[in-house]
This record gives C-alpha cells, structure tokens and sequence, in this order.
C-alpha cells in the first residue's frame, strides 16, 4: 500500500496531486529486521525505515475518446526524521515521471499537427510531512502537505502552487492492518490563466501480512477536484500482492495488481495495473 494519489478528475491535476495518493511510505519502530517484520511495518505509512519506492502505474481507457493510455512512474523517497524519544517526523516526496497518449482533446494546427496528441515530461511534486507519536495505539500522524509546480509541460501539471492538511490513521492487529490516509490541497499561488486547485483525497486500505513476508492488500483511492467541471469522484480500487525478498543483502519490496476504476467522470480511465519496486535501508 505503499503509494497513493490524487486523482484523476482532470489529466493535469491527476497527475499532480497523485501523491496524496500514492500510500508509499516506509516502516518505523522494528525490534526485529526479519522480512515478515518488514512486510507488516510497510504497511504503516508513518514509520521510521527509511524507503525508496518506484512505483509503476499504468492506466487504460479514458481521455476525451475513452481509449488514452497513461503511464506514472512515482519516485517516492521516505525519509523519517526522529525529533526526540517520543516524536518522529516522516517526510515523503513524490516525484511523478509521465507519459501520456490521447488523454487529451484534439488541437490541430495549421500544420496538420496535434500538440495534444502524447505528452512525456515530469509532474508536479508533492510534499508531505507527518508528525508522529513514537508509540501509540492507535498508530496516527497528522501534517501539512505541499504541491510544488515542477510539471515540463503545461499538460502535465497545475502551474499552482498548493498546501494543506494531511492526516493518516491506522490500527495493527496480529497479521491485519487497517485505517485511513487522507490529504486536501488548495492553491495558494500560481498562474493566474490556470484553474485554481481544490483536491481531496482519501485512501482506506486493509492489509493481511503472512509469516513468510506476504502481504495481501485492499485500497482505494478516492479522489475529488472541487474546481473541476466533472462534478464527482475518481474512485480507483486496487487488490495487490506484495513479498520483502533479500537481493545480495538488500532487503526490498516487491509489489503488484490490478486497479478498476468504480466511479468517475467520462474522462477518468477504465482499469489499470501497478507494479512497486521499493529499497528498504532499515536503522
């Protein structure tokens, strides 16, 4: 579960504010380094290992003829921070790496060219920061959360800078882990020619990890543009399988399924898939 996003009401916001989405961080208070101890802490989101994510998105359908094609490529650094006995401070960076094809409308020039026709270049970044007790049950962290415009292409991000709240909760019992991360972003600079952003978005999961470091997992990721025209929620619904594995002494995290995609506007994809390859550096 680790990687979450905002989504997808416009192609642009999508990608931009993926992250808040994109549930990837790494693990925090291990006795025990074992892979089945790795496994269970991926799935809290506001732990102290520090992590490395890449993770795969690839999404099918949609766009303004419903057959476009988006790939995101989300490098996703987490780094904790501890502040003293009692407090951590998790940081996560989500850089997103896109290509895109005929998600957007048609624009032919007099050259019989269409600039909307693919695009390939960075995001926008998203920033986030928890604040988060040491111990305690249940597991929670709460911060702010940023939306940096580093899109190379205008198709590709907001041209708005953003802030707002995030906030993640979660229960661990035995093999099960369950709870709830949400962010909201609002602009707070920007382009004055681009659409003002207004996003939510919120990441239920469930998660069952065996004693050999397999972890099963049940997630959406919900996600809402106040400031779009679709009036209505972007709701993708992911089942992934993921196994900690030992590569030449570097423990990492291998993960992957299916995404389909329940509730959006006309524009929103049909299905997808995700692939995670995460570096896991333990303390």
């Amino acid at each position: 579960m680790r990687g979450m996003p905002l989504a997808s009401t416009s192609p642009r916001l999508a990608t931009a504010v993926c992250a808040g989405a994109v549930l990837a961080l790494p693990a925090a208070g291990m006795a025990q380094n074992s892979a089945a101890d790795l496994a269970k802490e991926l799935s809290n989101p506001v732990a102290a290992l520090i992590s490395v994510p890449f993770q795969n998105n690839v999404d099918f359908g949609g766009g303004f003829d419903d057959d476009g094609f988006r790939y995101t490529l989300n490098f996703q650094p987490v780094v904790p921070i501890t502040l003293n006995e009692n407090w951590n401070l998790i940081s996560r960076t989500i850089f997103p790496l896109v290509y895109q094809k005929d998600i957007l409308p048609p624009e032919v020039t007099p050259t019989d060219v269409d600039p909307n026709d693919d695009q390939f270049g960075l995001g926008d970044t998203v920033q986030s920061f928890f604040l988060s007790p040491a111990s305690s049950d249940p597991i929670w962290g709460v911060g702010p959360v940023f939306l940096v415009p580093t899109a190379t292409r205008e198709a590709l991000g907001t041209e708005q800078f953003g802030v707002g709240p995030t906030a993640v909760v979660l229960k661990q019992t035995g093999p099960w882990t369950y709870g709830m991360l949400a962010n909201h972003i609002w602009s707070v600079a920007g382009d004055d020619d681009r659409a003002d952003v207004s996003t939510t978005f919120l990441q239920p999961f469930l998660s069952y990890t065996t004693p050999d470091a397999w972890t099963f997992t049940l997630q959406t990721e919900a996600t809402r543009n106040w400031e779009a025209n679709e009036d209505e929620w972007t709701v993708p619904i992911g089942a992934f399988v993921s196994k900690v594995i030992d590569v030449g002494g570097q423990k990492m995290s291998l993960q992957g399924g299916p995404r389909w995609y329940a509730e959006g506007p006309e524009t929103a994809p049909d299905w997808g898939l995700r692939f995670n390859v995460t570096f896991l550096f333990p303390r």
